[in-house]
């Protein structure tokens, strides 16, 4: 069967403004079939397809020209786009992918668990007593700057600089490229100058940090990262760890207020709060889809998919499919299928350790100093389409002080 020849009623319009990868339409979709057509490309919908998809060789990470796209073929922003782990497959991919992962690994992450850890209570301090705070300048904005500082053995005090920057880089992702090409070019200097300047310190002098762990790592046949390869994954990573994260700790606050039950659970069992950091990804999502490329014609499913074909791989409707999940509630002692807000496959995120660690630590603390968290005002927010987040988060509560 063709895609062109499926009968899934009407499309769905995912580059309309008003699109939610959240709304009816598509759990309506997902109930009809695994897939739906769009007006751009195919949405997956199910989590038994959007797994196998994740991992199928026969398709690349499908943002990887978007830049071209708009019309921008060289210059830095071009050669950034290209140059980064997002834009590259095959073989360099692999290579550089081979070479960092001791780095990411569970057991350097897990060091920084205690400075995230202070950080965290350190940052509600400034608030706790008040009742009151706007979460997403108050708490989320300076606790995952200052976190990916730490972990990266930035100045602390430079976090402001560095969250304006990433903001900046992020302009990258929207339709409006183009117009703001300028902003984002120079953020991405500004970056490289900060990263080009932690790779030299540690090339004269490496510590046990983790930057120390990039520059240093070699394989079995002494293959190591250049410097310019340094320099794109540094800027990626503080690009992606502080938006990203940002964001999803501002989702993360709005599920719990809407599930009062659950933050009470969470503050008489603090030891559920890994298990949380993982519904809270599941249910309410920074990432609510992934795409990818068809490099070949192929069948999936008993549907042709020819070259060329973009697929949607939707995050946020296979992680609340009832095939796979059951009942989809908030419920952070469930034992759930694995979600996919990290991506999967030979794109599965190198940073998920990280991000994983530094929102179990502000979810812990958080519960333990905020108890009966409520909206004090209506909060606002990104579409949820694509990426999406809290824009403002006016949040009152009861203080409180951990045990």
């Amino acid at each position: 069967m063709s895609i062109e020849s499926a009968t899934d009623g009407n499309l769905l319009k995912i580059t309309d403004p008003g699109f939610s990868a959240m709304g009816e339409e598509i759990r309506a979709a997902r109930e009809q079939n695994w897939y739906a057509r769009t007006t751009y490309g195919i949405a997956v919908l199910r989590h038994g397809e959007v797994g196998a998809l994740l991992k199928d060789r026969r398709l690349r990470q499908g943002s990887w020209s978007w830049p071209a796209q708009n019309g921008i073929t060289d210059g830095v922003l071009s050669d950034w786009w290209k140059n980064s782990l997002v834009g590259m497959e095959g073989e360099d991919h692999a290579r550089i992918r081979k070479l960092v992962n001791p780095a990411f690994s569970h057991s350097v992450i897990a060091t920084m668990t205690e400075s995230f850890r202070e950080l965290a209570h350190n940052v509600i301090d400034q608030f706790a007593d008040s009742g009151a705070c706007e979460f997403m300048t108050d708490f989320a904005e300076p606790y995952s700057s200052r976190a990916l500082c730490r972990l990266l053995a930035l100045p602390e005090g430079d976090w402001r600089e560095l969250t304006q920057l990433s903001s900046h880089m992020g302009l990258a992702f929207g339709p409006e490229i183009a117009e703001q090409r300028a902003t984002i070019e120079a953020a991405i200097l500004a970056l490289y100058a900060r990263a080009d300047e932690l790779v030299a310190q540690r090339r004269r002098q490496p510590t046990d940090d983790f930057v120390s762990q990039l520059v240093i790592a070699t394989d079995e046949n002494g293959d190591r990262l250049s410097d310019q390869e340094l320099r794109e994954l540094i800027t990626s990573l503080i690009f992606g760890g502080m938006d990203t994260t940002r964001s999803q700790l501002g989702l993360m606050m709005q599920a719990f207020v809407k599930h009062p039950n659950q933050w009470a659970l969470l503050a008489d069992q603090p030891e559920l709060a890994a298990q949380a950091v993982e519904e809270v990804i599941r249910f309410n999502p920074t990432i609510h889809w992934t795409t990818r490329l068809a490099i070949e014609d192929f069948s999936f499913q008993d549907v042709d998919i020819p070259e060329g074909t973009v697929l949607h791989l939707m995050s946020y409707s296979s992680g609340t499919d009832p095939l796979a999940v059951g009942d989809a509630s908030f419920d952070i002692t469930a034992k759930r299928a694995p979600h996919f807000g990290f991506g999967g496959g030979r794109h599965h995120c190198l940073g998920h350790f990280v991000a994983r660690l530094d929102i179990r630590e502000a979810l812990q603390a958080l519960s333990q100093r905020l108890a009966q968290p409520r909206f004090s005002a209506p909060p606002s927010n990104r579409p949820p389409t694509g990426n999406t987040g809290p824009i403002e988060l006016p949040v009152s509560f009861v203080p409180a002080r951990p045990n």
